[in-house]
């Protein structure tokens, strides 16, 4: 994996998928589909779909676990602070050797700079909130959600992807 072609590619992919319009409706729509392409590939997942201080779609599908919904938590956490992808903000963290409690003073009770969370972008809004899956690797889980916003926002997942590890 190429670290700064993983970034510019995530760049890529924020700048890319952007609603026109979000409400809770519109999180229901993409919860649940990406709830189906997690079952029907037999994935053990957590679903969280929120705007800050609001959640809108939760699913912990058959073999999820309590820790994948804290990890989502934390995740989460990490979109609302930064506004940025996770696996980005984790990604800019490895290139300098650094963590979040060192370089930020965030706790890791309560964040994760691990790949699951993509920030909900509403155009000409910004930022309002977050997608976020647990029960992957990192990579997997940023893809995945990637994935069912490509498919939501009508665009190209296979120009969006990133590269094969």
């Amino acid at each position: 994996m190429d670290i700064v072609h993983d970034l510019q590619t995530i760049a890529a992919q924020e700048k890319a998928l952007v609603f026109a319009h979000f409400d809770p409706d519109r999180a229901w729509q993409l919860g649940a589909y990406l709830r189906e392409i997690a079952k029907a590939r037999g994935l053990a997942l957590a679903i969280d779909i929120r705007t800050f201080g609001q959640p809108l779609f939760f699913s912990a599908l058959d073999g999820a676990t309590p820790d994948n919904v804290e990890w989502a938590r934390r995740k989460s956490n990490v979109v609302a602070q930064f506004r940025r992808s996770s696996y980005a903000v984790g990604l800019r963290l490895q290139q300098t050797c650094a963590t979040l409690a060192d370089k930020h003073g965030l706790a890791v009770a309560d964040y994760a700079s691990h790949g699951g969370s993509f920030p909900l972008t509403v155009a000409g809004v910004g930022v309002i909130g977050s997608i976020t899956v647990s029960g992957l690797p990192q990579r997997a889980d940023h893809e995945l959600v990637v994935e069912a916003l490509c498919a939501q926002l009508d665009q190209d997942y296979g120009k969006l992807a990133l590269a094969k590890a």
